[in-house]
């Protein structure tokens, strides 16, 4: 059984051959406020089917310590995290939704849900009551779209629907990953421009929500929360503390995307907003 995994880091890592990469694909580290910075780039289509993963940029941020350890979230970290968001949205990213996919019934996969809960909306201020927002900010709107086996709708089909209606400029879809490698279990925020296939960590693929079926940037942010059992048996498994480690994420990840899309704003500020 071949193991699942949603991480280009990991990807690229099983093509590796010494101490070369294969042709069209990049991998730079360096180390930004406590992250360990891997940025994979993958510019050739036979590379890219080898690998797996869609031509694309796909930002890996690695902390010391894994989400569930008893520490408080970094300024410094947060504002790599958006740095990065908005490096990959662009500049003329004037309105976006953000959209938490997952099932909230299902720790493991509540990653987007929670996360979505966390972001201020703008969307219908700036509609009904522009007066109250200082400066230049972003139209921000966010859905939380569930999942097909409780609504009956694709949530591709719902983004697509949303996006038609309110025509934003960048969609930033949030879910939970699957990786093969354990140390990577909480441990890897993976922020890619290429879009995102719910539910293909755990061989459940759903239609993708990416620029060729949204026809919009589709910027895809997550943290893996599940790995395959390297036993040869068909399972998978999760840390026991994932409560603790959901709860954090989802409020670093809803800090890091805050910070990228409203301009101007303090770090208590976005703890707030993140409760």
């Amino acid at each position: 059984m071949s193991l699942r995994t949603d991480l280009a880091l990991e990807s690229a890592q099983s093509v590796r051959k010494t101490k070369d990469l294969p042709e069209g694909l990049e991998c730079k580290v360096s180390k930004i406020n406590g992250f360990e910075v891997t940025e994979v780039s993958i510019t050739s289509p036979e590379t890219a089917k080898k690998i797996g993963k869609p031509c694309g940029k796909y930002l890996t941020l690695e902390p010391k310590h894994r989400l569930d350890y008893p520490e408080e979230i970094d300024s410094g970290q947060i504002k790599a995290l958006s740095t990065a968001i908005k490096m990959l949205m662009g500049k003329n990213a004037e309105s976006v939704l953000v959209v938490g996919l997952g099932n909230e019934a299902i720790t493991p996969d509540s990653l987007g849900v929670k996360t979505a809960k966390r972001i201020f909306a703008t969307r219908h201020i700036k509609e009904n009551a522009p007066e109250l927002l200082e400066g230049d900010v972003r139209d921000v709107s966010v859905l939380v779209t569930g999942v097909m086996g409780k609504t009956g709708i694709e949530s591709s089909d719902v983004v697509k629907a949303v996006c038609e209606r309110i025509k934003p400029s960048c969609v930033i879809a949030v879910d939970a990953l699957a990786c093969s490698d354990s140390s990577h279990l909480g441990k890897t925020i993976q922020i890619t421009d290429t879009g995102i296939s719910p539910g293909s960590g755990v061989a459940n693929s759903r239609r993708e929500l990416s620029i060729s079926t949204l026809g919009i940037k589709c910027i895809a942010i997550g943290i893996p929360t599940v790995c395959d059992l390297k036993n040869g048996s068909d399972m998978m498994v999760t840390p026991r503390t994932i409560d603790k480690m959901i709860a954090k994420s989802a409020s670093l990840l809803a800090q890091g995307i805050n910070g990228a899309l409203i301009d101007g704003i303090s770090p208590k500020e976005l703890e707030i907003l993140a409760l």
